[in-house]
């Protein structure tokens, strides 16, 4: 700082008074009326954007513990966008990576953060740039059945769809929640709970693409060591079918 231009010192101070006015004082020679309309104006504005990215995660803090934890993170993370839409990831790379963590927080904070925060990354999230060919009709049973991009399946620990001020989970559930989160052809996005059966038929989907819809529920059928493999297969017949009705299949990989 001492080998910099007075002006950058002074910019400096001035961005440093506004991220955390109680420990760096305001360059000299402003007034701290003036100040105090921008420490306002960019808090307010960082503030906005999280409590409008995790309405939920707002509501079951009080004001005093939620302005400290969003000051704590405009204080001292080193956003690396300019861009106002990142701030809520931003935010969130925060909590997983860079806090400490205060045993005053929810256990599920940082899951509940997630899960909010996907319906936002979901809703401006490009298509596959390279999508490949499919017949939205094809027989997801004796074809390839292909995952949409913009359907992203997820498991927490916590019930994360159900927690608001009313529901606070002191502990993870014995199962672990799966959801779908996906964005249909008019850009709504939409969540659906899964059972685990799903979500392992979902992954398959993802990793392999060489294999019908019926060779992947037969491999979920020996997996679960079931006595009747083509029971798992009709059944998730009807789940593809289902899946593929939502968007979140898109059909079958063409020849």
């Amino acid at each position: 700082m001492v080998s910099m231009p007075e002006f950058t010192r002074r910019q400096y101070a001035f961005a440093a008074n506004i991220r955390d006015p109680e420990n760096n004082p305001a360059p000299q020679d402003i007034e701290d009326r003036r100040m105090q309309i921008y420490r306002e104006l960019f808090y307010n504005n960082v503030e906005g954007f999280i409590s409008g990215t995790f309405p939920v995660l707002r509501q079951i803090y009080n004001d005093t513990t939620w302005h400290a934890l969003v000051r704590e993170y405009f204080s001292r993370h080193k956003s690396r966008t300019p861009l106002f839409h990142e701030i809520p990831r931003e935010f969130l790379n925060w909590l997983e990576s860079e806090r400490a963590g205060n045993p005053a927080d929810p256990p599920f904070l940082i899951e509940l953060a997630h899960y909010e925060w996907v319906e936002l990354a979901l809703s401006i999230a490009e298509p596959a740039a390279d999508p490949v060919p499919v017949d939205p009709d094809g027989d997801l049973l004796n074809g390839i059945p292909v995952l949409s991009s913009l359907a992203w399946h997820l498991t927490y620990r916590y019930p994360v769809h159900r927690i608001g001020p009313d529901n606070l989970p002191a502990q993870p559930d014995a199962v672990p929640t799966c959801l779908v989160v996906y964005r249909d052809r008019v850009d709504e996005v939409g969540f659906l709970e899964i059972n685990s059966v799903t979500k392992r038929l979902l992954e398959l989907i993802d990793a392999d693409t060489n294999r019908t819809g019926a060779e992947l529920l037969g491999c979920i059928a020996t997996e679960m060591s079931h006595p009747r493999p083509d029971v798992v297969i009709r059944g998730g017949a009807e789940i593809m079918n289902d899946l593929r009705d939502k968007q979140i299949l898109t059909g079958t990989r063409r020849p």
